[in-house]
């Protein structure tokens, strides 16, 4: 079951509060067959938990260690997977699409 947008928010909200670095990953353009549509987000928070989708599971990894260093850097970053980038193939994504995920820390 996927989560909702409001759990999603309020677990990054509840993990800042405890003292947590925390990223917000969102599916901002889809191509082709996108496992997850435009809008889907993961939040992850420094310890490496996450919360959500922007993939069905095939980037998560990939975008989880990406937040990571977000979190580290303060630096949001643009991800594209897609089935003609060798690195889309090294995450697993062979669904045909490709996505571009945005990445940025929340709050300061």
């Amino acid at each position: 079951m996927l989560n909702r947008d409001e759990d999603i928010l309020k677990a990054a909200e509840e993990w800042q509060k405890a003292g947590h670095g925390v990223a917000l990953a969102t599916v901002v353009e889809t191509w082709g067959s996108a496992p997850r549509p435009a809008g889907s987000s993961l939040v992850i928070n420094d310890d490496g938990t996450f919360l959500g989708s922007v993939s069905g599971g095939c980037v998560e990894g990939a975008v989880v260690t990406e937040a990571m260093d977000v979190i580290a850097s303060g630096q949001p970053r643009m991800l594209e997977f897609g089935v003609a980038d060798e690195t889309a193939w090294n995450v697993g994504l062979s669904c045909g699409g490709t996505i571009r995920v945005f990445v940025e820390k929340v709050g300061s």
